[in-house]
């Protein structure tokens, strides 16, 4: 018994670094460098697809968000490829605290949206389709991303439970979301107080 239940964790044991290490992959200060600014030193100081798109535009932004998004994505399909769910879950974590927690820029990350996305539409690909329409929507809308993603991201766990699914799993959402949206607390508070900076409306909007 013992055995059976070793050789069934250990291949993701070996792959939780690799895929926390995957969730480091600094897209957006890439992006940002290749367009002439420093992402953590402008704008909010966020390494995220948000900020990008406030400094550069809507495409630097989507080009941010599809990279973060792939991180989660690849890591979660290697997980469920050699774990099943529990891989999923498993590894799709550890991309999304990779990129919020980045041992490679003293653990100044991102918000984790995206990247946590990209690990739940392995999973959820219905779900996140959806939700990521109405964050589009959102984003737009309020010109605010910070509102779309903790509307989204509190959203996630309450459709898992419409739909039936597994106590664990709703718990272990839940806890993602809680983390999100406590990653989302300067933003709260700078909206609270009417200091949220916007989205550009338009590409030809950012500066």
């Amino acid at each position: 018994m013992f055995a059976a239940v070793v050789i069934a964790v250990l291949p993701i044991a070996l792959l939780v670094v690799p895929a926390y290490l995957l969730g480091t992959f600094p897209s957006a200060a890439l992006v940002a460098r290749a367009g002439g600014h420093d992402v953590l030193a402008e704008g909010s100081g966020n390494p995220g697809a948000s900020n990008v798109t406030r400094l550069m535009g809507w495409k630097a932004g989507a080009a941010v968000m599809v990279a973060d998004f792939l991180k989660g994505t690849l890591a979660a399909g290697l997980g469920l490829a050699v774990g099943g769910r529990t891989g999923s879950y498993a590894l799709g974590i550890a991309a999304v605290l990779g990129h919020m927690l980045p041992v490679t820029r003293r653990f100044r990350g991102g918000k984790g949206v995206a990247t946590a996305s990209g690990a739940l539409v392995v999973l959820f690909p219905w779900v996140v389709a959806g939700l990521a329409v109405a964050w589009f929507v959102l984003a737009r809308v309020l010109k605010r991303a910070s509102i779309a993603s903790v509307v989204c991201t509190v959203a996630f766990p309450l459709l898992a439970i419409a739909g039936g699914y597994d106590w664990i799993e709703v718990a272990v959402l839940a806890g993602l979301a809680v983390v999100i949206v406590a990653r989302h607390t300067a933003n709260l508070r700078r909206l609270v107080r009417g200091e949220e900076p916007e989205l550009p409306r338009r590409e030809e909007d950012a500066p």
